[in-house]
């Protein structure tokens, strides 16, 4: 279907995430006619690159939305829940990368090739999920269309940058000081990062899990219309760039093969197929970071559950967790009448 030009923001453009949308509108050549650039009245004044032309970015205030067709956000919790129903007021969608919306029963919560669908009842504002989520269900709904998944024990090696710039920053600083045998240095992280494994990622709640860890199995839910899904989460930061990678072990209603379940990847949009062991082929992290498609290898029978399967999913956590999915999510509705 044919997509109308619409007028887009782009709110918290100087981050991260921010430089990855706008790459991504580019690439996927998003029908833009007018691009509004936003961040926060520090980063007002500074340029930012669209289509080989330099913007100047606007600092974002309560009538940065007028004319705004479609408004992309991913400046944190906060900025969402102050701006968003401001920019929905102005008559924009906004597609949020936060955590502020996920779990309203109002907003949808959409992974395009999932549950796509769920943007035609938007009120106006529609959530991204969290990126180890997306990343784990690309892989994991194909294999719960074919054979229904009941529950999964999932470990994740969650790479520095999903901190942001400052995790990356601290990474090489402390990798430096190591090399020439010198104290490290911490801010980011309650402990040293580099050559190390934290199984920490987000705040502790009271059950002990973190939250980043209850994401997985809430956000699940909603995200594949399945209620009764159960996910149990350790994650782990780990000292990798970019590309976040998860181990799974699944349980499902239906019997399973790995012949049956590679064929449903092979099928399912959005995930790659590498998985042969005896050419040393899986998914890595150094692979995957910048690519648009997550991966998913080393498929076995789980030799501890009754139909089960565990395999290994590895997806760029600043595209299909966070940029690339909101992009697509902007080309749903825009192609929407």
């Amino acid at each position: 279907m044919r997509k109308r030009k619409v007028n887009i923001a782009v709110v918290g453009v100087t981050g991260a995430v921010g430089q990855e949308m706008l790459r991504v509108l580019e690439t996927r050549r998003f029908p833009v006619n007018q691009l509004a650039p936003l961040a926060s009245k520090r980063s007002a004044g500074k340029r930012v690159h669209f289509k080989g032309k330099p913007l100047t970015v606007r600092e974002l205030t309560n009538s940065s939305f007028d004319e705004i067709d479609i408004a992309l956000f991913s400046a944190g919790g906060e900025i969402s829940r102050k701006f968003a129903p401001l920019a929905v007021k102005s008559g924009a969608v906004v597609v949020d990368n936060s955590s502020a919306f996920r779990m309203d029963k109002k907003v949808p919560l959409v992974v395009p090739e999932i549950n796509g669908a769920d943007t035609q009842r938007h009120k106006g504002i529609i959530a991204n999920p969290n990126c180890t989520t997306a990343i784990t269900l690309m892989a994991l709904n194909p294999l719960h269309q074919a054979f229904g998944v009941k529950r999964i024990f999932a470990s994740t090696y969650q790479a520095v940058s999903g901190s942001g710039a400052q995790g990356i920053f601290e990474l090489e600083q402390q990798v430096k000081a190591l090399a020439k045998g010198r104290k490290v240095k911490k801010a980011v992280y309650p402990h040293q990062i580099a050559f190390n494994a934290l199984p920490h990622v987000d705040t502790f709640l009271s059950n002990g899990y973190t939250k980043e860890e209850m994401k997985l199995e809430n956000e699940g839910r909603k995200i594949m219309h399945h209620a009764r899904f159960k996910a149990s989460s350790t994650c782990v930061r780990i000292p990798v760039y970019r590309a976040h990678s998860i181990a799974v072990n699944a349980e499902f209603t239906k019997p399973v093969t790995v012949a049956n379940a590679r064929r449903a990847i092979m099928k399912a949009p959005g995930i790659d197929l590498l998985d042969d062991a005896k050419k040393n082929i899986y998914p890595l992290a150094l692979d995957m970071a910048q690519k648009d498609n997550c991966a998913v290898g080393r498929i076995r029978k789980d030799c501890a559950m009754k139909n089960g399967l565990s395999f290994w999913v590895v997806g760029d956590q600043i595209l299909k967790g966070a940029a690339l999915n909101a992009v697509q999510i902007a080309e749903l509705i825009a192609a929407r009448p």
